[in-house]
């Protein structure tokens, strides 16, 4: 994968505040359109997102589909949170096992064979596929500012990334980004690349939280993350995902997957919103690779909640990133979709969030269940091998159980025996820690901190854990 972008400062507050409703407020920001009136090209397609969704189960021949899990304890229907009923589909895919039943036993299969096995099982059925090639994207700096953060100086850079739209002019993309580095740096640094919600989004939720009379939630006490990432000498960016991709149904015919359709619906197998995200971080580490400020060969990627979903798919699909902080991503992230415990499959293939996955994926909420795709998170963790992985929760007593903190964590021990193979080491036990014990001696990390759903608290930690990795360069593994 590989391009380039842009996005506007973000601040950082990891904090969650209302995430549905910001992301309904970020829906469709972003999405400029020409006239229609381009000689013969069609014009863009505009569905709700209950409609591209009817319209993706006509095409599937689905009649039904089983309804979401409510995050209610009260509702009839309420998430699971009973450990005997969490695990009906215990045998999960061998990530060691090729398709035509032989075990995977040197590195050199493991990446011409059994990852490509597992990596079209995803494109078929769980996010889609990226259509190739994807346009081109130029980088523009719109301003250069020099700011202090946590008592360090920093440049920042807000980018512009323009997506070429020749092909389809009636669509035009731009990928919002933002680039802090120290001041005083002697050369080319490690950064840290978060995705992050639009500001002018937030600065709108808060106006509304307060005409209603509500308190718009303050950050955490302490440091930011950028401040911590600013004290050890380290850059930081911010992404704006919605910039370039809206995060409901209705703008799959706009942003990158509606550009690269030329305005029409999705077809099955077609990207979703979080290949569509992690596509807009590849491009913006393509910017890095020609910004002498930035050592590319030492970035991280970092999000929470959709946006650590977002973390995890991004690290397991461009094999440049050098490490990964996966907060709280839940169901479609790193929790095993064969999990009965909060958030299910059936949530994710709702009219809310169906956007995230590949059509396909309705199937397994339907006419199918969990225990027959053909892959779990576990195999996308282990695509994201030999390279270092952190996966951060919150208190299930605070941030609740919704994310499936042990699903997860099951996951990342399932990802473990890919990363023995790769002589990396994986999570240090099979039993599930007790929280703020921090895993952090092998290349996969976990550690749930006693707050609610933000992994700030895991910041300090996961910079520790880090530093032995971004001390050196990072080399692109499987060449």
């Amino acid at each position: 994968m590989g391009r380039k972008r842009r996005t506007q400062w973000q601040g950082g507050l990891t904090v969650a505040v209302t995430l549905a409703a910001a992301a309904w407020l970020a829906g469709g920001a972003g999405f400029a359109h020409q006239s229609p009136d381009e000689g013969t090209l069609p014009p863009p397609v505009h569905l709700t997102a209950e409609q591209d969704h009817q319209r993706m189960m006509d095409l599937l021949h689905i009649t039904s589909l089983r309804p979401g899990r409510d995050a209610n304890p009260n509702s009839s229907n309420a998430a699971n949170t009973d450990e005997a009923k969490a695990n009906p589909y215990p045998k999960l895919p061998d990530p060691l096992v090729l398709n035509d039943g032989k075990r995977v036993t040197t590195g050199e299969t493991w990446w011409q064979q059994r990852r490509p096995e597992i990596e079209k099982k995803f494109d078929e059925d769980v996010y889609g596929r990226v259509p190739k090639p994807t346009p081109k994207v130029n980088w523009e700096v719109t301003s250069t500012a020099r700011e202090t953060v946590g008592g360090v100086a920093m440049i920042t850079k807000k980018l512009l990334g323009h997506v070429d739209n020749s092909s389809y002019p009636l669509t035009t993309v731009d990928i919002q980004a933002t680039l802090s580095t120290p001041a005083d740096a002697t050369g080319p640094v490690p950064v840290m690349m978060d995705f992050g919600f639009d500001p002018a989004v937030m600065q709108r939720l808060r106006a509304q939280m307060e005409a209603r009379g509500q308190k718009f939630p303050a950050p955490p006490p302490g440091p930011t993350w950028q401040e911590q990432v600013a004290a050890k000498g380290w850059g930081y960016a911010v992404i704006i995902p919605t910039s370039y991709q809206a995060d409901n149904g209705a703008g799959l015919t706009e942003g990158i997957i509606g550009l690269c359709n030329k305005g029409q619906p999705r077809k099955p197998d077609d990207w979703g919103s979080l290949r569509a995200w992690a596509w807009g971080a590849s491009q913006l580490l393509d910017y890095f690779e020609t910004d002498p400020s930035v050592d590319a060969r030492r970035v991280g990627i970092e999000g929470l909640s959709r946006y650590g979903k977002a973390t995890l798919v991004t690290m397991a699909y461009d094999q440049r990133f050098a490490i990964a902080l996966v907060g709280s991503s839940g169901a479609g992230g790193a929790k095993l979709f064969r999990r009965n415990f909060g958030e299910t499959n059936e949530n994710l293939a709702a009219t809310g969030e169906y956007h995230w996955m590949a059509g396909n994926f309705l199937k397994y909420a339907g006419p199918l269940n969990a225990s027959d795709l053909p892959v779990d998170s576990h195999e996308l963790i282990a695509m994201a091998a030999p390279r270092p992985v952190f996966i951060s929760c919150g208190s299930p007593l605070v941030e609740g159980t919704w994310v499936d903190d042990k699903g997860q964590f099951m996951a990342e021990v399932a990802a473990g025996p890919v990363y023995r193979l790769l002589g990396k080491r994986g999570l240090e036990t099979s039993e599930m820690p007790p929280i703020e014990t921090a895993l952090i001696k092998g290349d996969l990390a976990f550690r749930q901190h006693n707050g609610p759903h933000t992994d700030l608290p895991n910041w300090p930690t996961f910079l520790e854990w880090a530093s032995r990795y971004m001390s050196e360069p990072h080399a692109h593994p499987g060449n």
